[in-house]
């Protein structure tokens, strides 16, 4: 057992409630963009050791925090910016890559979610479902109907990454009401390789898990990519649906609580069942 299960009571998610908190966040995506994924930081970013842009301020942090220490430590983090936050800027931050004009005109309530990342050590399923656990509980306070943003798979080589491409666009593209696509100028085609040419089963596996995430919450994929220099990376746009979403948690936990009822066929996997449920950009 490693020592995140074993301190997992120390482990709290909840939005940033202070300057320093949010700046504790930045500090946690410099480490991970930066440090570890070789991201290129601007000149004041090396200085502060911080990756920040104008879209902090305007933007709700969610923070997973680890308490076991002597001290709280931020090990994770999620960026959530509402559309009031994006107004004040002047645009959601993924509008400098796609055409958000669908998502914009379909009269839902927008979340727009980035800057993901957790310490290489706390990248254990406990501490994913905390995120989602966080995602969840705001998106249901604020009444927020569909949520997206950017995820990224970690190269800017097309060819490489050209059958996890083909995979998301041919089983996962969006609706066309609610597909944005990449900005002219920056569109790369994801249709590269023939559908019957591609095995689901193992693209799907080999997926950032990121990635597979939002697709198990039943997300979809905008159309086309776009490659990111400042990251490194090429990034594949994903819409959730959030009635989707709380329909999954409804049917999850009601197959948990299917298996707490007497005689039920897994009855004797309760308390393995339910411990190992407890124990459950990327970066």
């Amino acid at each position: 057992m490693s020592h995140i299960e074993l301190e997992l009571e120390s482990i709290s998610v909840r939005l940033a409630e202070t300057q320093a908190e949010m700046e504790a966040a930045q500090a946690l995506r410099y480490t991970v963009f930066y440090e570890e994924y070789d991201a290129i930081p601007t000149a004041e970013m090396v200085a502060d050791r911080r990756d920040f842009d104008e879209y902090d301020a305007y933007a709700d942090h969610l923070i997973v925090i680890d308490s076991s220490g002597a001290s709280d430590k931020i090990v994770g983090t999620y960026r959530m910016l509402q559309r009031s936050g994006a107004d004040q800027v002047g645009q959601f931050y993924s509008s400098s890559e796609y055409d958000l004009s669908p998502l914009l005109k379909c009269g839902s309530t927008l979340l727009e979610l980035g800057r993901s990342c957790v310490l290489p050590d706390y990248r254990t399923r406990p501490i994913l479902q905390l995120l989602w656990q966080g995602i969840a509980d705001y998106i249901s306070e604020y009444d927020i109907e569909l949520m997206f943003g950017c995820a990224s798979l970690h190269s800017t080589d097309i060819k490489s990454i050209s059958k996890p491409l083909s995979y998301l666009h041919h089983y996962h593209l969006a609706p066309e009401t609610i597909r944005p696509r990449a900005l002219k100028g920056q569109y790369i085609n994801m249709d590269i390789i023939p559908q019957e040419d591609i095995n689901a089963r193992r693209v799907f596996a080999e997926l950032p898990p990121l990635i597979k995430g939002y697709l198990r919450a039943g997300s979809c994929i905008g159309d086309g990519a776009v490659i990111d220099e400042q990251f490194n990376t090429t990034d594949v746009f994903v819409v959730v649906q959030t009635h989707l979403l709380a329909d999954r948690y409804r049917k999850h936990y009601e197959r948990k609580i299917q298996k707490t009822i007497p005689g039920s066929d897994d009855a004797e996997n309760n308390v393995h069942e339910l411990s190992a449920f407890k124990k459950t950009k990327e970066s």
